[in-house]
């Protein structure tokens, strides 16, 4: 089984997100909110939000990263499978 450097690299980029990409969504706020939390049952509770029903920064913050980082993961495969 021959790789090239090329599925190397890929393959490093892949694992390295997806280890990532668990990191962030479990460091994520735990209140359960949005269609999930309507069908588990969450509470409407808002306690959590702050001023004016914005969420915290760090809410803020990992959800984005979250974001960047499922598309860089996508992308990563979509390219893995084109180039394998």
């Amino acid at each position: 089984m021959n790789m090239s450097p090329l599925q190397i690299i890929l393959g490093i980029v892949l694992l390295t997100a997806a280890l990532f990409l668990i990191v962030v969504i479990m460091l994520q706020d735990k209140a359960k909110r949005g269609l999930s939390g309507a069908i588990a049952g969450g509470s409407d509770n808002n306690n959590y939000l702050g001023k004016n029903g914005a969420a915290p920064k760090k809410g803020k913050l990992l959800s984005k990263v979250t974001t960047i980082v499922a598309i860089v993961f996508v992308a990563v495969v979509v390219i893995a499978y084109l180039f394998t």
